[in-house]
């Protein structure tokens, strides 16, 4: 799990690079189709592997089973393509380190939307992350005019659209195969990521073949091969704790932000971080639960 951490950290910095050679959408539109077809031989290889356990399922199952994995793949790929666009054009305007963090807001708003559309009860301790995450985010993207930095609302926007798309995989991957659902979402995205691209960037080969690291390092290891961690990493592992260390991409992010790319934060975005990040910490938190004292 900390490797995908890591990988999803160090992403920022490739999306970064790969944009001064290729437009937002031409740069998801490569890296979705990458990330799809590096999940192909994983979907062999665990076919294969399920192979030896025989289920017995009815025509009528199996037909069922494909029109919700398609219908899953379908909707998650769409919302994907929003998120990551609106990423990667915000990413334009603003640094790695501060992009990863506001991204992580995912792990609060998530929460608050099952609550106020699914009836879902959130504890104090989401509450004061709430309260900690406002204040970070205050001191990373308000400037002293009281104004949002349009690449860090850009940001905020994608992190909604995260939200709303791990709401969507919370209720599908239960139901279908995790990884062949992520392969029809990254196709789904990389669709509709050519749509935008080909209609406003000059797609040119040159530059895509200039870009080649970046887009490689995002498609194949930050799609493909770090979902399929994530997917082993999870099993077995208590899912408070899996959140817990996925949410250290944002930190790594302004580390490799830092180490590659020479990026520094002012003091008020480094107090912002922090607080943002214990934020991200207490909304993973479990609610201390007291036993009832009979009567």
């Amino acid at each position: 799990m900390l490797l995908t951490a890591t990988i999803w950290g160090v992403a920022f910095v490739a999306q970064s690079v790969g944009m001064e050679y290729v437009g937002p959408f031409t740069f998801n539109m490569v890296r979705s189709i990458i990330g799809g077809i590096a999940l192909i031989p994983c979907i062999f290889l665990l076919d294969k592997t399920a192979s030896t356990k025989k289920e017995e399922r009815t025509m009528e199952e199996k037909q069922q089973s494909r029109k919700t994995l398609i219908i899953g793949g379908i909707l998650c790929g769409i919302l994907l393509a929003f998120a990551v666009n609106f990423q990667q054009i915000g990413i334009q305007y603003t640094t790695v380190g501060r992009a990863g963090f506001i991204t992580a807001c995912y792990i609060i708003i998530v929460p608050l939307i099952g609550m106020t559309f699914f009836n879902k009860k959130c504890g104090s301790m989401i509450w004061i992350a709430v309260v900690l995450a406002l204040a970070g985010l205050y001191l990373l993207c308000i400037t002293e005019a009281f104004e949002i930095g349009q690449g860090d609302f850009l940001i905020l926007i994608c992190s909604f659209l995260f939200s709303l798309h791990i709401l969507v995989i919370d209720h599908y991957s239960p139901l279908v195969d995790g990884v062949k659902m992520s392969c029809i979402q990254f196709f789904v995205c990389g669709v509709i990521s050519a749509i935008p691209a080909f209609l406003t960037e000059q797609i040119k080969l040159s530059n895509i073949g200039q870009a080649w690291g970046s887009l490689l390092y995002a498609g194949a290891l930050s799609c493909g091969v770090a979902y399929t961690l994530q997917i082993v990493g999870q099993k077995n592992m208590n899912p408070t704790v899996a959140s817990l260390i996925l949410s250290l991409e944002s930190c790594i992010a302004v580390l490799a932000g830092w180490l590659i790319l020479g990026e520094r934060l002012t003091t008020r975005e480094f107090i912002g971080c922090v607080l943002m990040f214990i934020a991200i910490i207490l909304a993973q938190l479990p609610e201390k639960r007291f036993p009832k004292i009979k009567q």
